[in-house]
């Protein structure tokens, strides 16, 4: 699986090709941050539902919140080759924006640790942004969970990345 014409070897596979959990044991512990974002497009009318707490379920923003959290310290067992990590902190911060009518979700994942917390903070804006339309799919099945994506990692070896 060499990508050496295309760029450098991908990390999660060995030399003969076969899937690996990439051995960080000689990495040195450092501050991890990584920040991701993405968002449920929804229709006005929904919009408004989730304004005035009219969804029999609950609030929507609170629980995406929660299931989010929650599954960010789920990471490893929903992705394979994920390390466990011991998270430090896992924050969600969802607004609503008007036009076009959405639910932005936002998470921010840390730890102190060999390894970053990319796919923490991805994982946790995936399933609050599912938690959204599973506790919106009652009024409308049409809505479009999208720009799920990182926006800044820091720490380990590669440093700063920033989303251009």
């Amino acid at each position: 699986m060499s990508q050496s014409a295309q760029g450098p070897d991908f990390s999660h596979f060995d030399e003969s090709g076969a899937a690996t959990m990439v051995d960080v044991g000689n990495k040195a512990h450092t501050a991890r941050r990584a920040l991701a974002c993405g968002q449920v497009e929804v229709s006005s009318e929904t919009l408004a539902l989730i304004k005035s707490g009219g969804f029999k379920k609950g609030d929507v923003l609170s629980i995406a919140q929660l299931a989010g959290i929650m599954a960010a310290k789920q990471t490893a067992t929903l992705i394979p080759l994920c390390h466990p990590l011991p998270l430090t902190s896992v924050k969600l911060r969802l607004s609503l924006q008007d036009d076009p009518a959405a639910v932005l979700v936002e998470a921010e994942a840390k730890t102190s640790g060999q390894t970053g917390v990319e796919m923490e903070a991805l994982t946790a804006v995936s399933v609050a942004c599912l938690t959204v339309y599973d506790m919106c799919k009652a009024v409308q099945k049409d809505m479009i969970i999208t720009g799920i994506r990182l926006l800044e990692k820091e720490g380990g070896r590669s440093g700063l990345y920033r989303a251009p």
